[in-house]
């Protein structure tokens, strides 16, 4: 019958993903069901808030199980856990925006019934929506700039909103469009309801902590501010780099906030986990939040060499996915990527005898996730290939990136990770904008847009560079810090979904999410509770 199945793939795909979404439903159903049973009566005084709407729609993903998991241990420790759901609490959404169709409703019954399966029998408040007669007038004939900026109540739901609608639209610089006007005024309105019902949900309550997705969308991002305006502490949590582990932290997720010890110097066992990590990544062979950016790793071809030597040297220079929440924190010499990028572009026709490779990122043509503001746009419109000292591979040209710094003479990058990975190379790295490694002496960071010109400038016309011995030193304790011990591996509860960026729960017995059974989750209560840093400690790895 299998085998039958297999002349017919789509069917036989759609049968086994049925399938699994039925165990992963009996699965979930059973496990809120033993938590229920297991959790004891007597509960703790202060609740802990657990607030997750811009991450999930119908399935599990990678942080809605994070957080469903931190929730099940805390009750599991006689913790009053309370959720805070979206029960069609917004016109709009951020998942449930269609960035080629704005009239779109969000699909709310397929959410809330996922979240009625994952909160059954937990103490949850729901919110619906209700538009602000009196907002909906004030913004009704706003352009996008003056939206961007709108404070109303004292809440700045201009600012609140625009990271979101820039990563559904998938672009940074907003069209002042009838549709792109529609979904920033309904997201503000939007932002404005969850503010409204969660400070009534607060005034309620008492809690000890508020535990939100990432903090950069809007509802999250609202009731953050809000919050932290009364005083409350806000865990926020992302994705990390290694699989089916999470990042927890007071600060903001998406700008990977990392404390290093001082005297943390790397023994000979973790320098070895280290570099055989980097070899994988040197092959492609990593994932990021459930999803593999390069099916392959293509070595440098004959053509792209030759030219190479027809130059005295070569600077290779990375970007980024230009709606990535990353960039929220990474546009502080340059206001955006792009800006970076005509500098750059000045550096390139001002240096003829540099053969200079400009290398989009990966994830920027992603199915499904296609920017709509793209480094080839870029190129195309600044005619960069038509320059005879550069040359552009496209984010689904698998070109190794690590062969074209073993050549450099130094490399270029905005904010993305490969920084770090040309650093520890022995590669001086000239970054424009501010990344979660920039905090630390990993690579040259230059304060003003000006400064980077000249420090550029300096580079290229040295007659050789060398890496102070420091910074890859330091690249190395962060990279390693980052990757094993500032992150929680929750992989012992979860597995890969066949729909990328998604999971589901593995076979495990609900003891197994109790404090004294699993040492994630006795960090994860420690830090949520008692404000204990959330860092993993090795010896129980």
């Amino acid at each position: 019958m299998k085998d039958g199945l297999k002349l017919f793939p789509r069917t036989y795909q759609r049968l086994k993903l049925f399938f699994v979404d039925l165990r992963n439903n009996w699965r979930l159903d059973q496990m809120t069901k033993q938590v229920s049973q297991k959790a004891p009566q007597t509960k703790s005084k202060q609740p802990v808030v657990f607030f997750n709407a811009s991450t999930r729609m119908g399935k599990l993903s990678l942080n809605a199980a994070y957080s469903l998991l931190a929730s099940w241990g805390l009750r599991l420790a006689g913790v009053q856990v309370v959720h805070f759901v979206c029960q069609a609490g917004m016109s709009r959404c951020v998942l449930g925006t269609k960035h080629y169709d704005h009239t779109i409703a969000p699909p709310c019954d397929r959410c809330m019934a996922l979240s009625k399966r994952i909160f059954a029998q937990a103490e949850t408040y729901g919110f619906s929506y209700q538009a602000d007669a009196d907002l909906e007038n004030e913004i009704n004939d706003l352009s996008i700039d003056a939206l961007s900026v709108l404070e109303y109540q004292g809440q700045p739901l201009g600012k609140l909103a625009l990271p979101s609608l820039r990563w559904a639209l998938r672009m940074h610089h907003l069209i002042d469009d009838h549709a792109t006007r529609f979904l920033m005024r309904e997201y503000i309105l939007s932002a404005h309801r969850v503010g409204q019902e969660f400070a009534a949900f607060l005034d309620r309550i008492d809690p000890v902590a508020i535990v939100v997705f990432n903090g950069a969308m809007f509802p999250e991002a609202t009731a953050r501010w809000i919050a932290k305006g009364r005083g409350l502490r806000v865990i926020t949590h992302e994705a990390s780099l290694q699989p089916y582990a999470a990042i927890f932290t007071t600060g903001e997720a998406t700008a990977y906030p990392i404390e290093i010890p001082p005297d943390f110097e790397l023994s000979e066992a973790q320098n070895a986990r280290l570099d055989a990590y980097l070899m994988q990544r040197s092959q492609g062979k990593f994932t990021m939040a459930g999803i593999r950016f390069w099916p392959e790793m293509q070595n440098l071809e004959d053509a792209i060499l030759t030219k190479i030597e027809q130059f005295e040297q070569l600077v290779p220079i990375f970007t980024n996915v230009i709606f990535d929440t990353s960039q929220v924190h990474a546009n502080i010499i340059f206001p955006h990527m792009f800006a970076w990028l005509d500098q750059v572009l000045e550096i390139i026709k001002s240096h003829p005898e540099t053969l200079f490779v400009i290398r989009a990122h990966p994830d920027e043509l992603r199915p499904g996730k296609e920017s709509r503001e793209s480094v080839r746009q870029w190129v195309e419109n600044n005619k960069v290939e038509h320059l005879p000292n550069a040359v552009f591979f496209d984010s689904q040209e698998y070109v190794s990136s690590y062969e074209l710094i073993k050549r450099a003479k130094f490399a270029m990058v905005y904010n993305s990770s490969i920084g770090l990975e040309a650093s520890i190379m022995g590669a001086v790295v000239l970054c424009g904008g501010k990344a979660r490694y920039t905090s630390y002496p990993t690579v040259y960071f230059p304060q003003k847009s000006q400064d980077h010109r000249q420090r550029a400038e300096e580079f290229l016309t040295a007659e050789s560079l060398e890496v102070p011995q420091e910074m890859g030193k330091n690249a190395r304790r962060f990279l390693y810090y980052m990757l094993y011990i500032a992150l929680l591996p929750l992989n012992d509860f979860i597995a890969p979904h066949p729909t990328p960026g998604y999971v589901k729960l593995k076979d495990f017995h609900v003891d197994q999410l109790t404090p004294n059974r699993s040492d994630v989750i006795k960090i994860l209560n420690e830090g949520i509770l008692n404000a204990k840093p959330f860092i993993f400690d090795e010896i129980n790895d």
